[in-house]
Order: C-alpha cells, then sequence, then structure tokens
C-alpha cells in the first residue's frame, strides 16, 4: 500500500499538525515549546499536546505504562500497543482533529512513529500490523511535518541523568532496546523525506529551533503558520 497517497487525502485541510519525535532525552519538549511560542506569536491559535496524556484517559494509560511498576508487572508488547492506541483514538477525537477543524496549529510529542519505533522496533512486533492500528484508531490522520530530533542512546541517557528523577519503564531499558528504537526511527524518516525533518539533537537549542521554523514556514509558503 501507498501510504504516502493514503496520508495525502487524510491530512487536515485547516490546521498544521505537526509532532515532535526522538529517544527520551532527545529534547523534543524544549523544541515544541520553542515552536508553540514562535507560531503564538504569528496570531496562530496553538495546541500544544503530547502522547500519551493528552487527555484524562491518556493520563491514566501513561501513569500505567509508563509508571506503574510492580503494581501491574510485566506488559506483553501486544498489549502495550493496544494501549498506546486506545490513548491515541482518544486524543485525536477529543483533542486534536477538533483544533485542526477550527485551523489551530497542533504540537504534539510524539504520535503513530513512537508506536513503530518502540512497539514494532523496540519490541519486535510486525510494523505492518502497528501501523494498521494505529491508522485505524486515528482513521488515518497524518501529520504534515515530523521533526526528528536523533540522539545516540548513551547521550540521551547521559541528558536523563542529569536531570535527575526516576526512570521510567521505558527509559529503564537496555541500551540495545534504545539503540533499536533509534534505528527505528531513522528507518522511518529514510522511507518518508518529504514528512520527516532530522535534526541532529546535539545541536544548540537556538540552532535547532531556527531549522525547525524554517521548515514549517515552507509547510504551505509563508501562510502556513
Amino acid at each position: 500500500m501507498n501510504h504516502a497517497a493514503e496520508r495525502a487525502t487524510t491530512q487536515p485541510s485547516n490546521g498544521t499538525f505537526i509532532t515532535f519525535e526522538g529517544g527520551d532525552g532527545a529534547g523534543k519538549t524544549t523544541q515544541a515549546e520553542l515552536l508553540s511560542a514562535w507560531c503564538a506569536e504569528r496570531g496562530r491559535e496553538v495546541v500544544r499536546t503530547r502522547e500519551p496524556g493528552g487527555t484524562p484517559l491518556g493520563v491514566e494509560v501513561r501513569r500505567l505504562l509508563l509508571h506503574g511498576g510492580d503494581a501491574i508487572g510485566a506488559v506483553d508488547p501486544r498489549a502495550e500497543a493496544l494501549l498506546y492506541a486506545a490513548d491515541r483514538a482518544q486524543h485525536v477525537a477529543a483533542v486534536v482533529r477538533p483544533a485542526l477543524d477550527r485551523g489551530a496549529v497542533v504540537v504534539q510529542d510524539r504520535y503513530i512513529d513512537s508506536s513503530l519505533a518502540y512497539q514494532g522496533a523496540g519490541r519486535v512486533l510486525d510494523p505492518a500490523e502497528v501501523r494498521g492500528l494505529s491508522e485505524w484508531a486515528v482513521q488515518g490522520l497524518w501529520p504534515h511535518l515530523t521533526v526528528l530530533l536523533d540522539i545516540a542512546p548513551a547521550a540521551a541517557a547521559a541528558r536523563r541523568a542529569a536531570r535527575g528523577g526516576t526512570a521510567d519503564r521505558l527509559e529503564a531499558e537496555a541500551e540495545a532496546f534504545h539503540r533499536a528504537v533509534r534505528d527505528g526511527f531513522l528507518a522511518l524518516a529514510a522511507a518518508e523525506p518529504e514528512r520527516y525533518l532530522v535534526l541532529d539533537a546535539t545541536r544548540p537549542a537556538a540552532e535547532l529551533h531556527a531549522a525547525i521554523t524554517a521548515r514549517v514556514a515552507e509547510l504551505d509558503g509563508a501562510s502556513a503558520v
């Protein structure tokens, strides 16, 4: 199936949908916040959100999957994929589509690509099945632009250690898992260069922001945002 052709018919026609992807510690939140402020300065309504956790249901899914600990025990990879897809269905229905329908810019941490990288490459589930599940959950909605902040797992782990706090269930996975996830993201970007902007996450934050805003401004000429 030509997924690029399918997405061309399912991208939002009013708003602008931008997602940030990458390993934990890549700096997604920082860049998403900077982009949100940049868009708002240009007079656009901005909806800043994330997965999982962008709805009340998502908050509970996030708590279970990332911080459930011994209370929930080991989570089967298929159950994990299904829970993320359930969160995504609710999030798109309740937050993302309404915002796009009224012409807003949606700036989001993580989307379908995270499931393809973490559950597909990391958990070694069939990527086609993971993709199909998520596309069904969101009725085929794909972003206009996905920014991948690429960073080596060891460097990302050092950043997470520096910021302190307790690692969540995914952050605590072995380095081999995080290498597989990174490879998964890079493979997705290589397959869909028209949708992806891949940046070295170790570059200064100001340089990354400039590269991102330049690409966003090109989405539909100067009127995109």
